[in-house]
């Protein structure tokens, strides 16, 4: 079944790519934005699933919208719907698989330059 532009296939199945075509500079690039890295820091602290609506972004709707989206895409984070609500969750298994070590040194360096 093809992908729509939105990402999702027949409008309530969010994509995402296989582990094995996780790249390590689509996850960088994704990560180096304040604002998904703001959720993957939420997602990581404690908060296995959350629904998108649940973080407190400094953005509008649209535009926290664009950021999920580039970090499903990018294997970062997994997406389904629990009843009408889009939740997320880390691949924290599949990005230790592709790049051992990563998510953890990129969450660790974002809480220590918070202090």
């Amino acid at each position: 079944m093809p992908e729509s532009v939105s990402g999702t296939v027949s409008g309530r199945r969010p994509t995402h790519p296989e582990t094995s075509r996780i790249r390590l500079e689509t996850v960088l690039s994704a990560l180096a934005d304040p604002v998904r890295l703001s959720i993957v820091g939420a997602l990581a602290d404690g908060h296995d699933d959350m629904a998108c609506v649940a973080f407190d972004l400094p953005v509008s709707k649209s535009t926290s919208t664009h950021h999920f989206r580039v970090l499903r895409e990018a294997g970062v984070i997994r997406q389904y719907y629990e009843g009408t609500a889009r939740m997320s969750c880390l691949r924290v298994a599949d990005l230790e698989e592709r790049f051992p070590g990563l998510l953890t040194a990129v969450l660790d360096a974002e809480r220590a330059r918070r202090g």
